[in-house]
């Protein structure tokens, strides 16, 4: 079984920066590809970005690609995800999930655990 807690979300203004962790209690945290995914209201669940268990590949969502990062620390069972330049689309739930494997995916039914959510909410 797979835990999964984000923090970090927030109220920040058009053009701002937020980093979201995701801390998953596991004890094999490495074995894992991580993803982060977001549900603005109103709309589907969407994929956000997505990292190896090495760290070595990442995808971003083109909606994201140049202001988000996502990174991990394998020692500290954390995933993150950084992001810039802000706007008011980027409003959401961001949910972390996790998938056991080395295949990096972009679709949520590939992904087994998931966390509660955190807000993320940017004022223009």
């Amino acid at each position: 079984q797979v835990q999964l807690v984000e923090s970090g979300g927030g109220l920040v203004q058009a053009g701002g920066s937020l980093r979201l962790s995701c801390a998953a209690s596991v004890r094999t945290f490495s074995s894992y590809t991580m993803g982060w995914f977001r549900r603005a209201p109103g709309k589907e669940r969407e994929f956000v970005a997505a990292i190896s268990w090495t760290g070595g590949t990442t995808y971003y969502a083109d909606s994201v690609n140049g202001r988000f990062t996502i990174s991990r620390d394998n020692a500290k069972n954390t995933v993150y995800l950084q992001m810039n330049s802000l706007s008011p689309e980027d409003t959401a739930v961001y949910y972390c999930a996790a998938r056991i494997g080395v295949v990096v995916t972009t679709t949520p039914g590939t992904y087994s655990y998931w966390g509660q959510g955190t807000q993320v909410t940017v004022s223009s």
